[in-house]
């Protein structure tokens, strides 16, 4: 079923590289409930399309994502009302869901996608934006961009897992100081903190996202990069490393026998890129 495409689009290159875009400029691109939906839906369409190897996440103009739209925090300002009722999303798309049942939530259904998903943060990233960030597989912003959860200055506390999420990732020293000042950091203070995966000058960043994104659609096996990332977010909830090796060794042994690994080692013999086959279509 197709869903009209209001503050959202997306596109598809001839080498598997999905790019969707939050397509509010003049707002900033700022979330609102009929993003979420749209991002649902093109999330899910991706995922299930055979042809896509990789999805890269941007912001029309020059920001990423300023966090909710401000009609939306007056909204629930106003009065006493119901947020849990206006943030359900059981009638919306299901993207990554059925994977593990602490994915099958809002944002951190990314982790349940079989694709790679690089955010590619253009410009200001604040709110729920920095939420949605941290949920994707790869991280990288243009140079000087301004990021801020901005919560604990909203009178809010820390929103959709990041006081889960962000201690992983930077630290518990560096996410207290994110999430209790809720202060503008720059992209450079997020890349020494390894929010970031790389920071990249305004004119040269679309070529160099670009030449990241074909070179994982060219180059890795999508059987191999789906395996890596079912082991990468499912290993943060084991406390047993000897599991994690052994089962590590079942799933070499599994991917010997595929037409990829055998693709691979004759590549790499003939000195030329691999032709890796793409995921079997699923259902959105």
């Amino acid at each position: 079923m197709e869903l009209e495409l209001k503050v959202t689009d997306y596109s598809v290159d001839e080498d598997g590289v999905a790019t969707v875009r939050f397509n509010r400029p003049g707002r900033g691109n700022s979330w609102t409930g009929r993003m979420n939906v749209e991002y649902r839906w093109i999330m899910a369409r991706l995922d299930a399309d055979p042809a896509v190897r990789v999805i890269v996440l941007r912001g029309a103009g020059k920001q990423f994502c300023v966090g909710a739209d401000f009609k939306a925090l007056d909204f629930y300002a106003e009065d006493e009302r119901d947020y849990l009722s206006t943030v359900d999303m059981r009638e919306a798309a299901q993207p990554g869901y059925g994977v593990r049942a602490e994915f099958d939530h809002d944002l951190v259904w990314l982790w349940g996608l079989r694709k790679p998903v690089i955010c590619a943060i253009n410009g200001a990233c604040a709110g729920i934006a920095v939420a949605i960030a941290a949920y994707c597989d790869l991280r990288y912003a243009v140079a000087g961009a301004k990021f801020t959860t901005v919560a604990a200055r909203l009178g809010l506390p820390a929103e959709y897992g990041l006081g889960w999420v962000l201690p992983r990732q930077v630290g518990v020293t560096h996410a207290a100081d994110i999430l209790l000042t809720g202060r503008v950091f720059t992209a450079e203070e997020a890349l020494a903190m390894n929010f970031l995966n790389g920071v990249f000058p305004a004119e040269e960043f679309d070529e160099r996202i670009a030449g990241i994104a074909r070179g994982m659609a060219r180059t890795v096996s999508p059987e191999a990069a789906l395996t890596t990332k079912r082991q990468l977010y499912a290993e943060l909830m084991e406390h047993d490393i000897g599991a994690c090796i052994e089962d590590s060794k079942r799933l070499i042994g599994k991917h010997m026998q595929q037409a990829d690994y055998k693709e691979a080692v004759a590549a790499m013999a003939q000195k030329r890129e691999p032709k890796f086959a793409g995921l079997p279509g699923a259902a959105p």
